[in-house]
């Protein structure tokens, strides 16, 4: 039976918008690409347009220090702020798109992360920064967290779920490697707030694209998912999105890979965007390197990143995920030995080394842990993968705030990079004792409901 049928035959369940949907999908792409290729696309330009938010509060702490004469660890503690939120949001999110579908949760997180990025260019006190910077764009990101790529990559695909979840967690990385060289210059050369303004204005042009071409799900086309047996009709709104999010968080902590996950991915959250992201460019302008040639570095870390990243979900297809995820972790924590070493008023080609090395294992950890996850929990993985990028935001949060303090008390980052390079050290051997073909499946009520719990 041919696809065209088998959607006929299975649309008598579905909302009318889903059959006038599916007619210009099969018209414009005559059945030769399918839609999740196109939904995948939205989804990485979307998060792009997002990650212009990721990119400024690195620049920040030296002018936000001359001009206001806040400490680092006061912005190191907006910056925390946002963190947490991200974090925290983001199971909620994942929830509330199975109520609400994706297309509007995004849209309306986009708006948030454009007012609060706005509204700090009239701000004055510290109690401002944490309120925009901190509160709104942290709710907005967190609804834009890698949960949203997660949802997108269970719904739309059924193989090659590895490889798309690189891609599309390599889009923050494009992001960050388009934005940080416009916005180092921009504060260089015309002051911090046209850079929040761009930031804001970045995230508010992608809304358009997010409510025209995004879609919720494969049966409002007309389609199966991508590598699917079956056509798979679009399933009610689930109610109670925060009842939901808790309850398959209380699901999960019973059990051991949960823990482990957690924590090792709070590990990651903490040497990359709690330490790298937020203190690499003020670490490097402390030794005489000028801001947009820490910030092209960073950037060039982006690039990296993507390569590394879609290599990692290319890898997650065919190997074991909690052994790459213990390598990636391992070299990781050798790397950050060596960069208090390398730190110089100019670019060294150690450093360019370093670089790329980093650059390749930044968030080559997304696609083995979400796999993991999708092991373990079943239906319910976005929602607990949210949990877990909630360990990750947190991780984050506590070294953005620490590292600032540890900068004004020590005047120095040394100590930050080597505990930094030792917690990577733990989270190799914690992925290693994750114990495989056990764990949480959904249940028929749609929570999740304990398999086998490892203890």
């Amino acid at each position: 039976m041919t696809q065209t049928n088998e959607a006929a035959e299975s649309r008598a369940g579905l909302p009318e918008v889903a059959d006038d949907a599916a007619r210009p999908a099969r018209w414009w792409f005559g059945g030769r690409i399918h839609w999740a290729w196109f939904v995948a696309a939205v989804t990485f330009v979307t998060i792009i347009g997002a990650a212009a938010f990721r990119s400024l509060p690195g620049l920040l702490f030296d002018p936000l220090h001359e001009e206001f004469g806040w400490s680092r660890g006061t912005v190191g503690a907006a910056v925390s702020i946002n963190l947490t939120l991200y974090g925290l949001t983001a199971p909620f999110a994942a929830a509330l798109m199975d109520r609400y579908g994706i297309r509007r949760v995004v849209a309306v997180a986009l708006a948030v992360i454009s007012l609060g990025s706005g509204l700090t260019v009239w701000m004055d006190s510290a109690w401002q920064l944490l309120l925009c910077w901190g509160l709104l764009v942290g709710l907005g990101s967190g609804s834009m967290a890698l949960a949203f790529a997660a949802t997108v990559t269970n719904r739309w695909f059924t193989e090659r779920r590895g490889l798309v979840t690189g891609i599309l967690t390599a889009a923050s990385a494009s992001g960050q490697l388009i934005f940080l060289p416009l916005l180092s210059w921009i504060v260089e050369r015309h002051d911090w707030r046209p850079a929040a303004v761009t930031v804001s204005l970045a995230a508010l042009a992608v809304v358009p694209f997010v409510w025209l071409l995004l879609r919720d799900h494969p049966a409002d086309v007309g389609m199966k998912p991508y590598g699917a047996a079956e056509f798979v009709p679009r399933p009610a709104p689930v109610p109670g999105a925060a009842r939901r999010a808790v309850t398959v968080l209380l699901s999960a902590m019973r059990t051991g890979p949960f823990w482990l996950l957690a924590g090792s991915f709070a590990i990651c959250g903490a040497s990359t965007n709690g330490l790298i992201q937020t203190h690499f460019v003020p670490a490097s302008h402390d030794h005489g390197m000028p801001i947009t040639a820490a910030a092209s570095l960073l950037a060039v870390i982006g690039v990296f990143d993507v390569v590394g990243t879609i290599a990692s979900g290319w890898f997650t297809d065919r190997f074991e995920a909690r052994r790459l995820l213990a390598l990636y972790y391992a070299l990781r924590g050798v790397s950050l030995l060596f960069l208090p070493m390398l730190l110089a008023p100019s670019v060294q080609p150690p450093m360019v080394f370093f670089i790329v090395f980093y650059g390749l294992d930044w968030v080559a950890t997304v696609p083995p842990t979400l796999a993991l996850c999708r092991e373990h929990y079943g239906e319910d993985s976005a929602i607990v993968f949210g949990w877990v990028l909630a360990s990750h935001q947190i991780g984050a949060a506590l070294i953005a705030f620490l590292g600032g303090v540890a900068r004004d008390v020590f005047g120095s980052y040394d100590i930050v990079w080597y505990a930094a390079g030792a917690l990577c050290a733990v989270a190799a051997l914690m992925v290693l004792v994750i114990r495989t073909g056990s764990g949480v499946e959904a249940g028929a009520s749609g929570e999740a409901a304990p398999v086998e719990e490892q203890r």
